[in-house]
């Protein structure tokens, strides 16, 4: 069965294409309108998708979706909501648009497929009438990739955003072969007056009481945390406490309250005073549900997902504070996932819990948007002074790195969910002791960001604290982890206030180009690891299209770009490196190359 699935949200819109329970291709909205976080009914990430996999809309057999934002044509309403509505709009209110699950909750239904016009939608949009569409539970939708993408019998998951379909957290089980929800499925959907308990909302509203952007900038407070004192996380825990049953609730009557008591709170105190108290309370409120839950159903195994697991910090938390095997969070965890979720749900109502839980699979991959081919060649002998088609790129990338260069890889398809792997990655040595003051200028970001690192696999427990519990999840960058001691002060661009580092362990089956330029690297500098930073500026998505590619180069965010063709600079990059010594001697730190092996002492 061919299955378009996509999620179209207030932000993080997003299309995926599965053949039964093979995913095909998935792409994030934002990619292709250029705005970050676009929301809105995906039908560019639905086109792409498609064209990924070679169908026109006649070719899909079935459509999974959210409870999201929809044309007020294809809802159906009652005659005191329209009035409603018109009343609103006349008022200048932009009414064009529906989101369904709230529609479901005011009419005090889960039956979702009652209140949309499917029959219309599936005319207007050119799809075949007799092919179904189905509407995912939001956390349902966030928490069965990450279990999915796992191979274990017993397994609890744990989900938490802002909210989704009524409520802000999901908790199932695997065990013994059944699935099983404690809490956040469609039973919830109708409460007329639900719960305002949700901690990744007061962590938005914190983001906005230091003057970022709620929604958008969650993460700097993240990095902000390291930089504080928690002083004000026993003002804030006050309003939060676990109940009999290990779910987090709390005393707000609706986001307004919640918005107005922690600008309450936050006045007057700095950014990194509120960024270390709400990181504070957010870590022991889940760590405490979280543990109950593991102790509850004695799983040993934890799956996450949703907004809140974005959080890198307590992810670390997470996995080295409880009892656990494993953990993996899906790596696309905001809504942008709920794509590929809403294909999974619909995958198991359709063929049971026993063939759904037989096709499941560890992810290997997460390059499933396009790949432009040699096109990326085009343009940057278009554009490039210098064009080095022959020799071993990956070694000349890898000397441009250790001369302090900043480069960037472009290079088969685009990756999926927030993180750029190698695919759409800017790349720099981490050693370079101006390096992040480069880097944050150029990319236009905040300096108290810190920057990720890549490693090689064989490197990986060397380097960092890498354990069986972590090693899945930090293939895509989901987790934070210890650096060692003898390489902090060595990777100091790397490694946060807190001794910290988020990697992403790469294998040459991953990305050869991506393996092949940090193993030269390596051999030439005996440094294991790079910086690896998404291929964009600060505000923008990561890019997308040769063209972006393009641009960055021109306007001098990164000195060279790689593809797997060729190395392409703006200036002569065998002077750069005929120069280099000049330069090493003049900076000071020793780059001799020494030999280095994949044993952990030896390294």
């Amino acid at each position: 069965m061919r299955i378009l699935a996509f999620h179209s949200g207030p932000h993080d819109s997003a299309a995926a294409i599965f053949e039964d329970y093979d995913c095909i291709a998935a792409v994030q909205e934002e990619r292709l309108t250029r705005e970050k976080g676009s929301g809105g009914l995906p039908w560019l990430a639905i086109d792409e998708v498609l064209k990924i996999a070679g169908w026109s809309r006649l070719d899909v057999d079935a459509i999974a979706t959210t409870r999201g934002l929809f044309p007020i044509g294809y809802v159906r309403d009652n005659l005191g909501q329209e009035l409603y509505y018109v009343l609103r709009r006349a008022l200048g209110e932009d009414l064009s648009e529906r989101e369904l699950a709230v529609l479901c909750q005011r009419r005090g239904t889960a039956d979702t497929a009652a209140l949309f016009k499917s029959e219309q939608f599936l005319r207007d949009q050119a799809f075949r009438p007799d092919i179904p569409i189905y509407f995912a539970n939001h956390h349902e939708a966030h928490g069965l990739p990450a279990l999915f993408y796992t191979d274990w019998d017993n397994a609890l998951i744990y989900t938490g955003d802002g909210v989704g379909d009524n409520v802000s957290y999901g908790i199932r089980l695997l065990q013994t072969g059944r699935l099983e929800c404690f809490y956040g499925d469609d039973r919830w959907l109708a409460i007329a007056h639900p719960h305002r308990n949700s901690i990744a909302m007061a962590y938005s509203f914190a983001t906005e009481a230091c003057g970022f952007r709620r929604g958008r900038h969650e993460g700097k407070l993240t990095g902000l945390a390291a930089h504080g004192s928690p002083t004000l996380a026993g003002a804030i825990s006050r309003h939060y406490h676990l109940d009999d049953a290990g779910l987090v609730a709390a005393d707000f009557t609706s986001w307004r309250a919640m918005k107005k008591t922690i600008d309450q709170i936050c006045h007057g105190h700095s950014r990194e005073e509120i960024a270390a108290s709400i990181q504070a309370v957010v870590e022991d409120l889940i760590v405490r549900s979280v543990g109950h839950w593991l102790e509850r159903t004695r799983a040993r195994n934890l799956a996450l997902s949703g907004g809140l697991f974005s959080n890198v910090r307590l992810n670390r938390l997470l996995a080295e504070s409880l009892p656990l095997d494993e953990i993996f969070i899906f790596p696309a965890m905001g809504d942008e996932g709920l794509a590929v979720g809403a294909a999974l749900c619909f995958l198991r109502e359709r063929d049971g819990l026993d063939a759904w839980l037989g096709n499941r699979r560890r992810l290997n991959s997460l390059y499933l948007g396009s790949d432009h081919g040699e096109r990326i060649d085009v343009y940057l002998r278009g554009i490039a002074r210098t064009c080095h088609d022959s020799g071993n790129v990956a070694e000349l990338a890898a000397e441009l790195l250790a001369s302090g260069r900043i480069g960037a890889v472009y290079t088969d398809r685009m990756e999926y969910g927030p993180r750029a792997l190698g695919a759409r990655s800017i790349i720099a040595s981490p050693v370079e002791p101006s390096i992040t003051e480069e880097l944050n200028s150029r990319l236009r970001r905040s300096e108290f960001m810190p920057f990720a690192p890549y490693v090689l696999a064989e490197d990986a427990e060397c380097v960092f604290e890498i354990s069986s519990r972590n090693r899945y999840t930090a293939r895509f960058m989901t987790i934070c982890c210890g650096v060692r001691p003898q390489w902090r002060e060595r990777l100091t661009a790397i490694t946060h206030l807190d001794n910290t580092a988020r990697p992403q362990i790469l294998s040459d089956e991953d990305n050869p180009l991506f393996a092949a330029i940090l193993r030269r690297f390596r051999e030439r500098t005996a440094i294991p690891v790079l910086i690896n930073t998404s291929f964009n500026i600060h505000e923008e998505p990561i890019i997308n299209r040769p063209e972006e590619c393009a641009k960055a180069l021109l306007d001098g965010r990164v000195d060279f770009v790689v593809t797997a063709n060729a190395l392409y600079s703006m200036a002569d990059a065998e002077e750069i490196i005929r120069a280099k010594s000049r330069r090493i001697k003049a900076r000071g730190p020793d780059l001799t190359p020494r030999p280095v092996t994949s044993n952990a002492t030896a390294i």
